[in-house]
């Protein structure tokens, strides 16, 4: 066991900036004031809130007036996916989605289902890359949105969403009106260029955890003049999108983590791929039967996602906790039904090869030293597995579709076509 624990889940959470918690501690005691009273200690706090909403408004180079603070990146993924279906039905009763996108808008696709609306499901490559091509097959007069996330949280692949953006503004030639497109940014935004222009986006999710920022606060741009229905009704707050009392020291380090993250994007993105290459090779070099998830090179720096056949993820994940590592499987993302990874069977993984994946994400208190201690562990705890393992999986074998999640041809699963 290592003496100190190594931590490689920064896909799942990161631990808060010291600069970041000292720019939100103010506004916990002397600054606590509610945004929505007028007397001075509410002014104080709204300020606070404009000026943290002009950082991110200048970071992602949108208008002003275009960002919707929420409590979670599902909460603005649910606002984003209903919010804008549910305000367009006029125009149309379609959506497109690609079949790995985060579950909060898969399951804000599912709902919409139930609505009658008619929900397309779009497959990936066996690469993880989705077509801009099966896009623009997919729209129609119906289509009033599309969602494509960035990159996913499984493997890290980044999806074309400049070149998707660019098939979705031929099709509307123009026209003010839908389809619109939402992307989710949360893994993609502390190593990509997040510029919402730039992408051509309608729409677009960003997660304050994943950068180093506070749990429990994130944000949606939204481009002005597309309607919007509030999923979340009351006091009417942020134009009437998102009710409720604002989280101002979470709003406050949500900006202040953007500021830094931006700042340290490029130097990063280079220094952390480096690791990850260390990781990698290592990996294949040392450890027989290893499968890359995801496509090999267009995918975030900091991600690793491969699957050791003839072993069980999640009693691997436990292996590495005893020995002071902590990493992510696919094997049961799901705590409550214990379903495999949606984005690796979307890849056309089978069962056995999906209960196999490890997710390795990097992040930046991630050293070299750290990536040379698990590598002398790694394989020793693949021989234990195997050894007790009663399968004996051929490394072709990994690309047999064995789950009905893994279809082809665009269309939704059962589940999410439109009731006739």
């Amino acid at each position: 066991m290592l003496k100190k624990k190594i931590y490689l889940d920064y896909a799942s959470t990161t631990p808060l900036d010291k600069k970041v918690f000292m720019a939100m501690k103010p506004y916990f005691f002397e600054k606590f004031g509610n945004p929505g009273n007028l007397y001075h200690s509410g002014r104080v706090a709204k300020k606070a809130i404009d000026i943290a909403r002009r950082k991110m408004e200048k970071i992602i180079n949108c208008d002003p007036g275009e960002i919707i603070f929420n409590a979670s990146a599902t909460e603005a993924d649910n606002l984003a996916i209903l919010g804008i279906a549910r305000a367009n039905k006029k125009f149309g009763n379609k959506i497109i989605i690609s079949n790995i996108e985060h579950k909060g808008i898969h399951s804000s696709a599912r709902l919409l289902a139930d609505e009658d609306f008619d929900v397309v499901e779009i497959p990936v490559g066996s690469n993880g890359l989705i077509s801009p091509g099966k896009i623009s097959k997919a729209l129609d007069k119906k289509t009033i949105l599309v969602s494509v996330t960035y990159a996913d949280s499984e493997t890290g692949t980044v999806q074309p969403i400049e070149k998707i953006s660019k098939v979705i503004k031929k099709f509307r030639a123009g026209k003010g009106a839908p389809p619109y497109f939402h992307t989710d940014a949360s893994q993609a935004f502390s190593y990509l260029d997040s510029d919402v222009k730039k992408l051509g986006v309608d729409a677009m999710t960003i997660s304050a955890h994943k950068i180093y920022g506070p749990k429990g606060i994130a944000a949606l741009y939204i481009r002005k003049g597309i309607a919007m229905t509030p999923v979340i009704i009351g006091g009417g707050q942020q134009n009437n999108l998102r009710s409720g009392t604002q989280n101002v020291p979470a709003i406050v380090g949500f900006a202040e983590s953007a500021v830094i993250t931006k700042r340290m994007r490029k130097k990063e993105y280079l220094r952390l791929k480096k690791l990850r290459d260390i990781l990698e090779k290592g990996i294949f070099r040392m450890v027989p039967k290893v499968v890359l998830n995801g496509h090999p090179q267009n995918r975030l720096p900091n991600f690793l996602n491969v699957s050791f056949l003839d072993i069980e993820g999640e009693a691997a994940l436990l292996y590495f906790d005893n020995a002071n590592v902590e990493v992510s499987t696919g094997s049961a993302c799901d705590s409550e039904t214990l379903e495999p990874s949606r984005v690796l069977l979307a890849l056309g993984r089978s069962y056995e090869h999906v209960h196999g994946s490890i997710r390795f994400s990097l992040g930046r208190h991630t050293t070299a030293e750290e990536i040379r201690q698990v590598l002398r562990i790694i394989p020793g705890i693949i021989k234990k597995l195997r050894v007790i393992s009663p399968l004996d999986l051929k490394l072709n074998e990994s690309k047999k579709i064995s789950r009905p999640e893994a279809f082809a041809g665009g269309r939704a699963p059962h589940f999410l076509r439109n009731k006739k």
